[in-house]
């Protein structure tokens, strides 16, 4: 059983309700995808599924941290680390020590 349109692992898609997912594993033994959408979700997909699901190619979201469940601040820097210079002098000023 093939799949159509054929997908590629590493690849974007869109579902008919809107959701964005990626291919990331492909299993011919079974004839199975494996996607994972935005959110972080992981579904397997039989190639029937896959034709009934009639997804759009799409570009890749700009905004990578969905999948990874972070919020804004989990990946945002403190003020010490947006500073030029020296690395341990930043180190040293977090630990109280005067640079």
């Amino acid at each position: 059983m093939t799949f159509e349109p054929p997908p590629r692992i590493g690849d974007w898609y869109k579902s008919t309700t809107g959701d964005a997912f990626e291919i990331v594993a492909q299993d011919d033994d079974d004839d199975t995808l494996e996607l994972q959408y935005y959110d972080g979700t992981i579904e397997e997909l039989d190639a029937e599924s896959w034709e009934y699901m009639h997804p759009e190619p799409i570009e890749p979201p700009e905004d990578w941290s969905g999948s990874m469940d972070l919020s804004r601040e989990d990946h945002q820097s403190p003020e010490a680390w947006q500073e030029t210079g020296d690395w341990m002098r930043q180190l040293d000023r977090i630990d109280g020590e005067p640079g």
